[in-house]
């Protein structure tokens, strides 16, 4: 029998995709715009989080959210009518990620001239939307207490990426077998240099922290 000829091209496409990534990194960096790639399983409680947090800063700096999902545009809507800023809904055509281009497509469809931030709020995935850099100033992630505080072992690169993780829905630990504790020794053991600020965006508990993480990363940048 023939030998079939296998092309190996998972290395050449992120080879690609990281040299995009940062070439619009670079490009941000000149406009002075910090991007922020936010990332969860569903129903971990983006949206809400983002909601409360851009309320909290909204005054102080100029921010904009790109929503990416499969399909629909229900977080977009969402996050226009609760807080009133510039929300655009990307549709990913069934893809369980977005990659720097299509990061790029969302930006180009921003009006970007008086914005500090822009968030990028990643298809709720723990897998794909880790794999390919969008050329985000920053990456961060929440885990709800709901998930367990093993997700760090089981979802290595999710963690290893992200320069901050969210732990979320802290409201329901006294129902939930979750060891915060526990949970913080197994981010830090993928990602020593991962900042960790339990919230609740429900009620607003720790909130602040973040928004206040936020603003003090969009300070840098510009001062840089």
């Amino acid at each position: 029998m023939d030998s079939v000829k296998v092309i190996e091209i998972k290395k050449s496409v992120f080879a690609s995709n990281d040299k995009d990534a940062d070439n619009l990194r670079k490009e941000l960096k000149d406009k002075k715009i910090f991007l922020l790639n936010l990332m969860s399983s569903p129903g971990s409680g983006k949206t809400t989080t983002l909601i409360r947090t851009i309320n909290l800063i909204k005054d102080k700096v100029g921010v904009a959210v790109m929503e990416a999902d499969i399909d629909s545009d229900v977080d977009a809507v969402k996050i226009k009518e609760a807080t009133g800023i510039q929300s655009i809904q990307l549709h990913t055509g069934g893809m369980c990620h977005l990659d720097a281009e299509m990061t790029r497509q969302g930006l180009d469809n921003l009006d970007t001239e008086k914005t500090d931030l822009v968030i990028l709020e990643n298809v709720g995935n723990l897998v794909c939307p880790a794999e390919f850099d969008t050329g985000s100033t920053c990456n961060a992630m929440i885990l709800s207490v709901p998930e367990g505080d093993d997700k760090p072992l089981k979802y290595p690169l999710m963690f290893s990426v992200c320069d901050l993780v969210l732990i979320n829905k802290t409201d329901v630990l006294p129902y939930f077998d979750f060891d915060m504790e526990k949970c913080e020794k197994n981010v830090h053991m993928r990602n020593p240099k991962a900042e960790i600020i339990p919230i609740c965006a429900k009620t607003g508990e720790g909130v602040d922290k973040f928004a206040e993480w936020l603003l003090k990363k969009i300070k840098e940048q510009k001062q840089q």
